[in-house]
Order: C-alpha cells, then sequence, then structure tokens
C-alpha cells in the first residue's frame, strides 16, 4: 500500500473471519529496525489462524520491505504507518501487539483512534524510549556529537551492527511522548516483559501501568526471559494473552 505521504508498505494480511467484536482483527507491530518476517509476527500469525482471526503484520517505512531509507525515519512517521495501515487496510476493532518499539506506537495509535483500537498487548514494551534511554543515556560527548553531526553510532548486541541514532529521531521522539502527559487506556490492555531484558528495564512497564488510566490493564514477568521474548514459554504467554484480550473484547 502507499500512505499519502508517498511512503510504500510492504505488508502481509490473513483473512479469518469478519472483523467484529467477537472476532477482532489483531495487527502485529514491530519493533526498532525490525520486520514482519520475525519469529513473534510469524507466530502470531500461525496462531491467528488457528483461531480464525484476522491477522496483519508489516514493515514501517525503512524497514524490511517498504520504501525508504531507515535513517530518515522517526516516531512520527512510523506511526503515521502504523495509522495508514489500521485505517486503510483493516475494518473494525483490532488488536494492537506491539513488540518493543512497536508497543510505543500501539500506545500513540490507541490515543489517537480509540474507535478502532479494541486491545492491546505490549511485548517488551518502550514507550519513550527515544528520550528516557537514548537521550538520557548519551554522555556529554554523544550530545555533542549529535548536535555537531545529526548522529551518533550506538553499539548494538545484535548481528546487524552499531545503531546509528539521528538528531531528528530523538527531536521527533518528543513530540510523540506518551509518559508524560495523561493517557487513558479504555480498552484490555496487557503487558509482558521479561526480567532477563537488558534493552528494556522493568521499571519502564511498571511506569506505564502507573501513569496510564485503564481499568483493565494488567503486566506479567516472565522469568529469565531476554528482549526478543521468542522463547516457547514466551510465545505461548503472548498467545494466552492476545486470546484474553479477544476474550474480554468479544464478551464486552
Amino acid at each position: 500500500m502507499e500512505t499519502r505521504h508517498g511512503r510504500r508498505l510492504a505488508y502481509t494480511k490473513t483473512p479469518g473471519g469478519a472483523e467484529t467484536a467477537v472476532t477482532p482483527g489483531v495487527i502485529f507491530l514491530g519493533g526498532f529496525r525490525s520486520d514482519m518476517t520475525g519469529t513473534k509476527a510469524t507466530h502470531l500469525e500461525a496462531w491467528a489462524k488457528t483461531r480464525g482471526y484476522p491477522f496483519l503484520r508489516f514493515d514501517y517505512s525503512g524497514h524490511g520491505a517498504s520504501s525508504g531509507a531507515f535513517l530518515d525515519g522517526a516516531i512520527g512517521d512510523w506511526a503515521e504507518d502504523a495509522a495508514a495501515v489500521l485505517t486503510t487496510l483493516t475494518a473494525g476493532p483490532q488488536i494492537l501487539v506491539g513488540s518493543s518499539m512497536g508497543g510505543w506506537i500501539a500506545l500513540l495509535l490507541a490515543r489517537a483512534h480509540p474507535d478502532r483500537v479494541a486491545g492491546l498487548v505490549g511485548i517488551a514494551a518502550a514507550p519513550d524510549f527515544t528520550e528516557d534511554s537514548m537521550w538520557a543515556g548519551f554522555d556529554a560527548a554523544q550530545r555533542q556529537t549529535l548536535r555537531d553531526t545529526g548522529q551518533v553510532a550506538l553499539p548494538s548486541e545484535y548481528d546487524d551492527g552499531p545503531y546509528i541514532i539521528t538528531r531528528r529521531l530523538i527531536e521527533d521522539g518528543r513530540k510523540h511522548l506518551v509518559l508524560r502527559t495523561p493517557l487513558a487506556l479504555p480498552m484490555p490492555v496487557r503487558l509482558l516483559h521479561g526480567t532477563a531484558d537488558t534493552d528494556v528495564a522493568q521499571r519502564v512497564p511498571l511506569a506505564l501501568l502507573a501513569h496510564a488510566t485503564a481499568a483493565d490493564m494488567t503486566l506479567t514477568l516472565l522469568k529469565d526471559a531476554d528482549h526478543r521474548f521468542s522463547s516457547p514459554s514466551a510465545l505461548a504467554l503472548i498467545d494466552a494473552a492476545v486470546e484474553d484480550v479477544a476474550a474480554r473484547v468479544a464478551g464486552a
């Protein structure tokens, strides 16, 4: 699909039953520099097929098979991409499953489109990470490099090289923070987090839990799970969380 901003987004949509309160659709929102071919996205797609839920996974611009360069993007762009997917490619109530940065994007969508977001599952959700993790973690030299050159390189534990963080990513992130102003989540919310997550500290989901106004919101910690949250036990917990949210949506 092509957004109104001219960005071409790759996606895969699996039909299920009609997208109603009884059978809501499920949208997977990936993380920073990830794509829709990851373990959690494909596992959840297979799970949705067996349950009859419509399911959609996609790549933000600058990610995976979508158009654009990653370094040109920022939180606002990716939130716009996700909103376009929600409003153009789906109909009826949707359950958003957001992984890491995708958890932040999901919160932005829930705030902007409460009529369409029927439930939310956050997996190692990382709201406001550009400010509270990246910028807060920069030393004086890194901050100056970012100001002078427009980017700074951060080491990565993964195999795809260092993270190049742009000044635009930081500055744009400040326009989309969700933990500084009231955040109403009038839908069932399930947060999942691993105790061995070294990328997103446990204080983040705890802060979100304390900050949001929500009548049905829980946090589950999985011992020894890391940020990938893709072990068999972690994947089973994701399945259970989505099933729980779907059941509550159907019973509303």
